[in-house]
């Protein structure tokens, strides 16, 4: 029997999703629990892969287990045995030719930055911070250069396994409330450190360091190095991951948990 599972996670306390030998990491937590639940070792399947201190609204994942169990018990049960950190939305039974990352068409993201003189001690690890001055509407024309199919190379980190740098953007929008920069970004796929390289790319150019067209030079490079730092990752969050009506699967109201963030 095949689940899939919606995941919210705050990742400070973890090293990132993918599972490694010390255990701390999302994705370990998340198969112990799941494993007591089912009386059998389950191991899990994401749609993506985040980085340490990278958080999850929506992370979907799917499971094959011998046994049968309510979905209350895929839910509440498993959330009885995690930390507070992670939480199991929904629970959803699928066929077994639906695979939570080969079966998504589509991920969101959102980066929070918190845009003022001094550091942010409520936001601390909940968004991301720069100290000067942004120009919103030139980090706007900056990003249209990003927008559509494109060799995005340039934004890849040096360890990314990604088969093809090839990667079509479908959103890049960015906009302010009172203090907060919101930057919303949707794509087929994304590369590691993809969303955080571009974030700090725009905020390059809104200090003035570079003019909008800075970006369209350095998509055309296709090297890491003529990029900015990779920025933060305390203001990431998977927002979503498309699929299919036919699948079933849970919408759920990610946007109003976000607001509150804000």
């Amino acid at each position: 029997m095949r689940i899939a599972l919606g995941v919210e996670y705050d990742g400070r306390p973890f090293y990132g999703w993918q599972s490694q030998a010390d255990g701390h990491t999302v994705q370990d937590t998340l198969q112990c629990a799941l494993s007591r639940i089912a009386s059998e070792n389950i191991s899990v399947i994401a749609a993506g892969r985040t980085d340490t201190g990278v958080h999850a609204l929506e992370q979907v994942v799917h499971f094959d287990s011998n046994v049968e169990r309510p979905l209350s018990a895929w839910v509440r049960g498993v959330n009885a045995l995690l930390p507070d950190s992670i939480a199991v939305r929904w629970a959803h039974p699928v066929p077994d030719e639906f695979h939570a990352r080969f079966s998504a068409h589509g991920r969101s993201y959102r980066y929070l930055l918190v845009n003022r003189p001094v550091r942010s001690a409520i936001h601390a690890g909940r968004a991301g911070w720069f100290h000067a001055p942004l120009d919103v509407a030139t980090m706007q024309a900056a990003a249209q250069h990003l927008l559509g199919e494109h060799d995005f190379s340039a934004f890849r980190a040096a360890q990314c396994q990604a088969k093809s740098p090839v990667k079509h953007l479908q959103q890049l929008d960015i906009r302010r409330r009172g203090e907060m920069l919101v930057f919303d970004l949707s794509a087929d796929a994304f590369l590691h450190h993809m969303v955080r390289n571009i974030v700090g790319c725009l905020v390059y150019v809104g200090k003035g360091k570079y003019p909008p067209g800075w970006l369209a030079e350095v998509l055309a490079g296709r090297e890491r190095r003529f990029a900015a730092p990779t920025f933060a990752p305390d203001g990431l969050y998977l927002r979503r991951i498309q699929y299919d009506k036919k699948w079933g699967l849970p919408q759920m109201d990610n946007e109003t948990m976000l607001g509150e963030l804000l």
